[in-house]
């Protein structure tokens, strides 16, 4: 009887996994239409570009010169033999083994060298480099010829470094998980073209005239050994058919074949390429019900310009076909381009921006034409090396115009409010009067006209996007969307003052489908090379092998132990308030790093709520170490004696000395240390430079500043963003004190604090700032908010979400007062996640030597970077560890408004009853602004009540009016130690 149970479940469960994918691909599996059009590259880039420098696409169009070649002979300049430089930029020369060299040991300054050109034409420019050790990103340089930048994308070239896994194949842990390995830079000289892949398959080109000239590189990030630069002049690639004349005749050779793993590469030239693991049927090698890192790329190998190498053998000279089983069902309807090299170059034309058709499923496919063809490639006897480099270039002209269209949109949509006054449209103000009728052909006479050229370009647009797919997409349907509601704008222009969110929805709709615009994600499994007619026999995936191998691993889930567990008592049990990726991470180094060193094993647990650790403590069952938690948390636990004092463990000054002591100030508590920082996250300032120079405004550096272009801003319908709920900065930034440095008493009635809550209850009862903005993000993409305070997270948002406004923004240090010595104070607190011992650890020395080694420079910085390599720039680890910040891969204006605004770091102190500050703060706001209660009355009232609670807890903890909390004193800011 048991026997046909279990026998009936399984077949129901089999019944069921065939419905789910026959009905999967019933949905998805019949064949799409297929589209074609007649507009061009040129017809999407046949618009007037406003700013100063052209993008290359559009100087190339403008210029018809991208397939021109240019006689005359290569241009080689020493680059020891500079002729001029900004002392800013650290030089040295070198000589040695190598040959003659230029060290740019910074990434400051400009380097320059002149030259004559002896002929008119268009060359490729070369650079002979070696990026220096320690460093995390690419080699960032801007290109002036004759001390201007000849197109847009010359003021910031990668020149890339070179990355390898530090094991292959990968190490497995005891329950045979394999573990990621750490990756390993491979140091070397490379011969580069200045390249970009997001607007170009082939190197750049830089126009020269005959005569002298002078070629400037500008640093922005890196540092650098140089030995030369070469202008050489642009050659012809030759076509297959060419390149099949090239070489001998095809002669049949006997069937043979051999396959790569695409996780067997030999070098990659980016850290955020990476390995996965995938459970199907046919991947290759099969994970069998365990972690098995046996595919390369997806969304980790999607950036204009990544490459990655392997290396092929082959048997004899001869042709040979190269296949590829690969996945590509990320962008729905776009195919992914990849630019393909052979030892080195690209063989011929047709290898340029090659095409992967979308799917749904693994296909093994021969790279071949457009008649399903493969083509062939001779190859010698012996090892070869095949390189595949993300390539979206031929989407450039798509995003051109579509950033030009959003541009004229959200210009259009100001010239409206500018028009009507209407600006009260935007949901951070509801009076807009619905009712009210407006005759628009009397304000615009040409709104009929305009709204029509929005519909014709974007239906131009979305025709040539399905022309280049070859099929519809998410991108022409979101376009297709955005028409009809401009076509429903058009059939009454009267509503279009009433209805002018509709071009910041169209906006923001075409622009969130932009951010995969340029991304072009592809997953591998294996690459073959094989000869002609040779079939290897491999299979794909279908519904029906599904079935089994879905069978296999639910049973498998029945006696297979995927948790790993340290089982000796003297293991260290850590806690983690974070997302399984950081765990998985952590788990990682320690297994590879931390347990090696000291011979501590460490069990890491997911901490999924923090009420968990509460709960823990309560019922005596509690970690040794908890991380993530949030920064009130150490104090919380110190007044309940439920956590250990740091300060009195051996080495503790040097640990606590690796942050900024404006941070730190919130893990003190009654003159013990309680907890060390982790991550910080910064209020700065963010700031539209495109409308701010329409304007004509200066970026404020005071909040006198600040208050002098608000009325410009206001005037044009803009405004900007203040959080609410900040009243610490500008009581810090006053002079102010939440309390009395002994923490018994609450000091907001001091004159600092008053005029501290006057200004911050002014910038919304007087100079009428938003009171709710849910979103600062889209109404900084929008445009109608400028300028905002806003944390670390709007930075990632703005870089990886908000394509269609790079380059148009910028981040800078809070605005400050300025102080008698002329310097400008910017005091404001830090979000701080932190780690803390138990008071209940039985391993308290081991725990600490985990702090340590936690919170220690080379871990921060080597955590930091795999995190943001395996995850993508949205999961920047923004390390509160001074030295390792340094190493974090921001631009030199990046790192120089952080580092300004982290010296003025200054947390709130947690004593008894600090929970009620913010609380009654927001009593007080809301008493001043909404009730228009003076601000004086208003803030007495809130102290009186926090003090109360300060005092009723006080008694709670056995705290008496003589005793002193010792409340540090932060008087002056952090001083960065120099390392350039």
């Amino acid at each position: 009887m048991r026997k046909q149970k279990w026998t009936r479940i399984a077949i129901r469960l089999a019944l069921i996994i065939v419905v789910i994918f026959g009905g999967y691909r019933w949905a998805y599996g019949g064949e799409p239409v297929t589209y074609a059009s007649t507009l061009t590259a040129a017809d999407m880039l046949a618009y007037k570009e406003t700013d100063a420098i052209l993008p290359y696409a559009k100087l190339m169009a403008d210029n018809a010169a991208s397939g021109t070649a240019t006689d005359g002979e290569p241009i080689a300049l020493n680059a020891v033999d500079y002729t001029g430089a900004d002392p800013a930029a650290k030089l040295a020369k070198a000589n040695d083994a190598d040959g003659a060299s230029l060290t740019w040991s910074n990434d400051l300054g400009w380097v320059e060298w002149s030259f004559d050109a002896p002929s008119a034409g268009w060359y490729e420019l070369y650079l002979d480099y070696k990026p220096m050790e320690g460093g995390n990103g690419p080699v960032t340089r801007g290109i002036q010829i004759d001390g201007k930048y000849p197109f847009l994308e010359s003021q910031g070239v990668e020149f890339e470094r070179h990355w390898k896994d530090a094991k292959y194949p990968y190490e497995r842990n005891e329950i045979g998980q394999q573990i990621r390995p750490q990756q390993t830079e491979i140091v070397g000289w490379t011969v580069k073209p200045v390249n970009d892949f997001s607007v170009s398959s082939e190197p750049l080109l830089y126009r020269l005239e005959p005569g002298k000239h002078t070629v400037r590189l500008i640093g922005i990030k890196e540092s650098v050994d140089i030995r030369s630069l070469t202008f050489k002049p642009k050659a012809k690639l030759q076509t297959y058919a060419e390149y099949q004349a090239a070489h001998p005749a095809f002669v049949q050779k006997p069937n043979w074949y051999a396959s790569v793993e695409a996780e067997n590469f030999q070098q990659k030239s980016s850290l955020l390429i990476q390995t996965d693991h995938w459970s199907e049927p046919y991947v290759s090698p099969q994970p069998k019900g365990r972690i098995t890192y046996n595919v390369l790329g997806g969304g980790r190998w999607r950036n204009p310009g990544e490459w990655v190498e392997w290396k092929l053998s082959v048997p004899e000279d001869g042709w040979y076909e190269i296949d590829l089983k690969d996945y590509q069902n990320y962008r729905n309807g776009f195919k992914a381009y990849r630019t393909i090299e052979l030892d080195g170059a690209v063989p011929f034309q047709e290898m340029l921006h090659y095409s992967l058709k979308f799917n749904r499923e693994f296909t093994i496919d021969s790279i071949g034409g457009d008649q399903a063809q493969p083509y062939r490639f001779y190859l010698t006897k012996g090892d070869h090396t095949l390189r595949m480099t993300a390539d979206s270039s031929e989407l450039q002209p798509i995003t051109l115009a579509l950033r030009d269209i959003l541009q004229q949109l959200a210009d259009y949509d100001r010239h409206v409010r500018l028009l009507t006054g209407n600006y009260s449209v935007k949901s951070y103000d509801a009076n807009t009067d619905a009712q009210r009728t407006w005759d628009m052909k009397k304000y615009d006479p040409q709104v009929e006209a305009t709204l029509d050229g929005f519909i014709k370009r974007l239906s131009d647009i979305r025709d040539y996007i399905n022309g280049v797919n070859g099929i519809d997409s998410d991108l022409a349907e979101g376009i297709l969307n955005s028409i009809d509601i401009l076509k429903k704008l058009r059939s009454d222009v009267d509503e279009i003052p009433n209805k002018l969110d509709t071009f910041s929805t169209i906006q923001s709709n075409i622009g969130t489908w932009m951010t995969t615009l340029t991304q072009q994600p592809l997953l591998l499994d294996f690459i073959t090379v094989r000869t002609p007619g040779t079939d290897p026999g491999f299979k794909e995936p279908t519904g029906i092998s599904r079935v089994p191998y879905a069978l296999k691993d639910f049973a498998r889930s029945f006696y297979m132990d995927y948790d790993v567990k340290k089982h000796n008592d003297k293991s260290l049990t850590i806690w983690v308030s974070r997302g399984r990726d950081y765990v998985d991470l952590l788990r990682e180094m320690v297994a590879t790093d931390f347990t090696p060193k000291t011979g501590i094993e460490v069990n890491i647990s997911l901490m999924p709520n923090p009420n968990q650790l509460v709960l823990g403590n309560a019922a005596g069952e509690v970690p040794d170490v908890a991380l993530g938690i949030g920064e009130a948390t150490p104090a919380d636990y110190a007044m309940r004696n439920a956590v250990e004092d740091l300060s009195k463990y051996p080495g503790f000054e040097d640990v606590f000395n690796r942050f900024i002591p404006g941070t730190r100030r919130a893990m003190d508590y009654n003159g013990g240390v309680y907890g060390l920082p982790e991550v910080q996250n910064f209020q700065m300032m963010f700031y539209r430079t495109d409308i701010f120079d329409s304007l004509n405004l200066k970026v404020p550096d005071t909040w006198d500043d600040l208050f002098t272009i608000l009325p410009t801003l206001q005037e044009n319908g803009m405004t900007m963003s203040y959080p609410k709920a900040d009243f610490a900065t500008m009581f810090f930034q006053s002079g102010a004190e939440l309390y009395s440095a002994d923490g018994l008493k609450s000091t907001l009635m001091t004159n600092e604090g008053m005029a501290a809550f006057k200004r911050y209850t002014d910038l919304y009862a007087k100079f009428n700032l938003p009171i709710d903005i849910p979103a600062f993000f889209q109404h900084f993409r929008d445009g109608d908010i400028p300028i905002g305070i806003a944390d670390f997270n709007t930075y990632v948002q703005l870089t990886v979400a908000a394509p269609e406004i790079t380059g148009h923004w910028k981040m800078a240090p809070l605005p400050g007062n300025k102080q008698a010595d002329g310097t400008v104070a910017r005091w404001s607190p830090q979000g701080i996640s932190a780690g803390m011992i138990m008071k209940k650890s039985e391993h308290k020395d081991d725990a600490w030597e985990f702090l340590k080694w936690w919170t220690s420079d080379e871990v921060q910085s080597q955590y930091a970077k795999d995190i943001e390599s395996f995850y993508g720039p949205e999961f920047r680890w923004n390390t509160a560890n001074v030295n390792a910040m340094k190493t974090l891969p921001w631009t030199n204006d990046e790192a120089a408004a952080l580092r300004e605004q982290a010296r003025w770091a200054k947390n709130m102190p947690y004593v008894p009853g600090y929970y009620f500050v913010s609380r009654e703060m927001d009593f007080a706001w809301n008493r001043t602004v909404f009730d228009r209660m003076p601000a004086q009355e208003s803030l007495e009232k809130a102290q009186t009540s926090i003090q109360r609670e300060m005092n009723r807890r006080q008694t709670d903890f056995g705290i008496t009016a003589d005793d002193d909390l010792h409340i540090p004193q932060i008087t002056q800011p952090y001083e960065w130690e120099e390392t350039r």
